[in-house]
């Protein structure tokens, strides 16, 4: 039986099939307003110097001080940083991203069976950002699923291609104990317990978000993803290229090199709550290109979907008075289903002007 929300075959075409039937332009929906729309010239040159932090540092006693600093430093000025030596396999990384492919590549009736516009469903596969909601439509096709703990969710995951739970699960395991690792850094940085909140670290929320972005021929008038933040603690993208861009404090854009190996690491709302503004969450997009196709898989974490999350007690004081109200991922869940992510960001509602 469909539940509410379930979507059937028709009332979307996925990216993919766009890209598969060519043509030498997009369906008007994809067609961003000017201002929006990307500067192509950026690819391949980022303006800035963007941190890679090492994180074998942080087992060497005579080290870690300096790589706190510099996570630190990262989360200060952009809520972003790439990490290598992360403990990870490539291998593993590698295989998700194969199986994501492969995926991707099953017959549209075998995917449609996720479809859903219900952002709570715990699988769910679907093209642009909510494209019930969404005003112009974005170049990316993804599945999403919940993650944490694995042992509940993982039988509901997609069977084929035949390697998918086993590859996405070894992933997903090994990024759940990367983040709580990170946590730590972060709130260590923050003049915090290394420990604090570890329980609600521990059993917190996890979604796979894995992502196609198929070649567009027109990868000046469209995006992949728009403009947006990621609501919680960190999301953790592996990537097959380049096609990431954040936004510096400046509102200028700036193209995330891809380097093999490494994962990207984002500060999401949730964090900026937590740290009373102290670090920001990381606004950021996806371009497309005519030639390739990218995957990536973002593993975004949180504290429990129904925590209620403000600024932590010892953050707040007089040089830095209470700047958020509470807000949880169940709640941002309730906003998303509303409204486009490119309307409104929902930390702007928390924030007490």
């Amino acid at each position: 039986m469909k539940e509410q929300g379930e979507i059937s075959e028709g009332s979307f075409t996925s990216a993919m099939t766009l890209a598969l039937q060519g043509g030498e332009n997009i369906p008007e929906r994809y067609v961003l307003p000017s201002l929006q729309r990307p500067n192509l010239s950026l690819l391949g040159h980022p303006s800035i110097s963007l941190p890679v932090i090492d994180l074998s540092s942080l087992n060497d006693p005579l080290l870690r001080s300096q790589a706190v600093d510099e996570i630190h430093a990262a989360c200060n000025k952009l809520g972003f940083f790439q990490v290598i030596n992360h403990g990870i396999p490539t291998s593993v990384m590698e295989d998700a991203l194969d199986t994501a492919k492969e995926f991707f590549l099953l017959p549209s009736e075998e995917k449609m069976q996720f479809a859903s516009a219900n952002v709570r469903e715990p699988v769910r596969y679907g093209t642009s950002m909510n494209h019930v909601m969404d005003k112009v439509f974005y170049w990316r096709d993804f599945i999403k699923h919940y993650a944490n703990p694995i042992s509940e969710w993982i039988h509901l995951w997609p069977s084929t291609p035949p390697t998918y739970k086993e590859k996405m699960g070894s992933y997903t395991k090994a990024v759940h104990i990367l983040q709580k690792q990170l946590m730590g850094v972060v709130l260590e940085s923050l003049g915090l317990n290394a420990n604090y909140l570890h329980q609600d670290i521990e059993e917190g929320s996890q979604v796979m978000a894995v992502n196609y972005y198929p070649p567009c021929p027109k990868p000046d008038l469209a995006l992949g993803m728009p403009s947006h933040s990621d609501y919680g603690t960190l999301t953790i993208l592996n990537q097959s290229q380049q096609g990431l861009e954040i936004m510096d404090q400046d509102k200028k854009w700036h193209s995330v090199p891809f380097i093999q190996g490494a994962l990207i690491v984002q500060l999401g709302d949730q964090l900026e709550v937590m740290s009373n503004g102290r670090y920001k969450s990381t606004i950021h997009r996806v371009t497309v290109n005519m030639e390739r196709k990218r995957f990536s898989i973002a593993s975004l974490h949180s504290l429990p979907i129904g925590k209620k999350v403000g600024p932590t007690p010892q953050l707040v004081n007089e040089q830095y008075p209470i700047a958020y109200r509470e807000g949880s991922f169940g709640e941002f869940l309730d906003y998303i289903s509303a409204k486009s992510l490119t309307e409104a960001r929902y930390i702007d509602t928390l924030r007490i002007l």
